[in-house]
């Protein structure tokens, strides 16, 4: 074994040494501490990708603590507590009432009474039809049963003839015939029910076009690819004009919920030239051109969706080839209202840069989810900030389908206080404590960036308090990428946002999604040009008989049954926050 330094013998060089020593420390200390928070770093990093590869979506938080808050001594909040009480009690006796009449609804297994029906008479062999003792049998009724059958679909091919007339003899009259209609396509080779099928199949089922042709192989016809995309870029094309009264419908909305996703797009042969004067185009070009200078095969482009509210219930995709603002900038440029999105830093830009035409409103389901997400290694401040957030949502819940007035002043009494006490608890020194870089460090900081934009619902009632219906949106584009993979062309990225924006408007309002395109193509192929009862919500009313009613019923049965969800927990906190006897 080695022989340990000698210490030092004279006073000036200890001192020396004890310094080295500190110093050597707290170079340590600090190197522990960047440690411990990288490893809580990657520890949320794996819980993420572990949440998102076996976990539930869901982000209910339950604390058993809460029900251990002492109120007793502030009489008025006794009172108030006790009237939360008995209205969540009043809603989940409703909801009770509700539930069990539906249950004790008797199970209808009867097939519709639309459906045609066929006989078959069932043979009795011949030697059953005589009894040995008393000779032949006589029939005396007969027992039935209904079976539904399922044919594939069938095709059926229309010869429409055109009469010729013309006068005998003098041929420099000409020949007269009927007028022929628009159609699709050239020679009306296809009608708009096979189209309506092709885009509700790609749009509403996310069957790409290869396993199309499978299922119309079915039926006896194999079409070739290249046809179904030319069918769809017919059916965009007459969309096209509709799809834009949707863009303007949905921006005179006072509120416009927005979000992004990515999708794949194949790089194009030839980079089209920018447009002079078009930032879109300049946009398209500059990305593409990078693209090919670094050899990529192709480009990570974006769908955006702008959904309407109340009134204004449209959701109208937009194709662009990256994030970049010039997307929402340009469908954007004439709005004027409240624009609710995440904290994406163009959403800001396109806000400062409008003057005072747009607010922009914050997600709090993005704040909350920051605060969710630091559970594991921060659960006490988690904690408070998590049921504040609860008793947030529990007073949205609360006014679910009121007014815009009554949501504003229901929100100003209830909800402004809890959003003071959440800045109060940023403004406190704990906080100030907490490792910037930690997933509470996350936390703190998007609320406290974020901190007006989430304050605009406690101003405006129309606005929601986050941005998950909108969100939501976004599984239907990200189910369709998993099946058909990439857009092939910038074009064929305008095509998808047309069709996904009629397809997802459509489906929104409960509505055969079949029949409503089918329809809408006919009339707009017809010079039909009213727009506004070509919409969704006005089509519905005029055909009540294409509206699901089973959507309608399971939207309104989840909803009631969250309502009630929340209910039984704050009576259950009630109850556990009564004194005792």
């Amino acid at each position: 074994m080695q022989d340990a330094t000698p210490l030092p013998q004279d006073l000036e060089a200890c001192h020396a040494l004890i310094v080295q020593q500190a110093t050597l420390l707290d170079d340590l200390a600090a190197a522990r501490q960047k440690l411990t928070q990288q490893n809580q770093e990657l520890e949320l990093a794996i819980q993420k990708l572990l949440a998102r590869l076996y976990g539930h979506r869901r982000e209910r938080f339950e604390d058993p603590a809460q029900m251990k808050l002492n109120f007793a001594a502030d009489g008025s909040l006794q009172e108030g507590l006790a009237d939360a009480a008995a209205e969540a009690e009043q809603v989940v006796q409703e909801y009770t009432v509700r539930r069990t009449l539906r249950k004790a609804k008797p199970r209808h297994e009867e097939l519709p009474d639309h459906l045609p029906r066929y006989e078959v008479l069932a043979e009795v062999p011949e030697s059953k039809k005589e009894c040995p003792e008393h000779g032949p049998r006589e029939l005396v009724g007969y027992d039935e049963t209904t079976t539904l059958e399922f044919e594939r679909p069938k095709l059926r091919v229309r010869v429409t003839k055109y009469p010729k007339y013309a006068c005998p003899g003098n041929p420099q009259c000409g020949v007269i015939q009927p007028p022929r209609p628009n159609s699709l396509v050239e020679g009306n080779r296809y009608d708009t029910s096979a189209a309506a099928e092709i885009v509700v199949g790609k749009y509403g089922y996310h069957l790409p076009v290869y396993r199309q042709q499978d299922w119309f192989a079915g039926s006896g016809w194999r079409p070739e690819r290249s046809t179904l995309l030319n069918i769809l870029a017919s059916a965009a094309y007459v969309l096209e004009p509709l799809y834009h009264h949707y863009a303007a419908f949905v921006r005179g909305s006072p509120v416009v919920g927005t979000d992004e996703t990515k999708g794949m797009l194949l790089l194009p042969r030839v980079i089209p030239w920018p447009r002079p004067g078009d930032a879109k185009s300049q946009r398209i070009y500059e990305v593409l051109r990078e693209a090919r200078a670094q050899n990529k095969s192709h480009v990570s482009a974006r769908m955006w969706v702008y959904r309407g509210l109340d009134s204004h219930a449209a959701n109208v995709f937009d194709f662009t080839v990256s994030r970049h603002r010039d997307g929402p900038q340009e469908f954007l440029k004439n709005y004027s209202g409240v624009l609710l999105g995440d904290c994406y830093s163009g959403f800001e830009s396109i806000v400062v840069g409008s003057g005072s035409r747009m607010v922009r409103a914050a997600c709090h389901a993005h704040a909350r989810r920051y605060v969710y997400q630091a559970r594991e290694h921060h659960p006490r401040e988690a904690a408070e900030l998590l049921a504040l957030y609860r008793r947030l949502y529990d007073i949205e819940d609360q006014v679910r389908g009121k007014s815009a007035e009554e949501v504003l002043a229901v929100r100003g009494q209830q909800s402004a206080p809890i959003v003071e006490e959440v800045g109060r608890w940023l403004a406190s020194e704990r906080a100030s404590r907490v490792l910037p870089k930690s997933a509470l460090g996350e936390a703190v900081r998007y609320l406290r960036n974020q901190w007006d934009a989430l304050g605009v619902f406690l101003r405006d009632g129309r606005v929601p308090f986050d941005n998950n219906e909108t969100e939501q949106l976004m599984k239907q584009v990200a189910t369709g990428r998993k099946n058909w993979l990439f857009v092939g062309s910038v074009e064929a990225g305008y095509r998808a946002a047309i069709l996904l924006t009629i397809v997802s408007t459509a489906h929104r309002h409960h509505l055969d999604v079949w029949l409503y395109v089918k329809d809408v193509l006919d009339r707009l192929l017809a010079g039909d040009r009213n727009f506004e009862a070509l919409r969704a919500d006005r089509w519905a009313q005029a055909h009540p008989e294409a509206i699901r009613e089973h959507r309608v019923q399971e939207v309104r049965y989840r909803a009631d049954a969250k309502t009630s969800r929340r209910a039984r927990r704050r009576l259950l906190e009630q109850r556990a926050r009564a004194p005792s006897p």
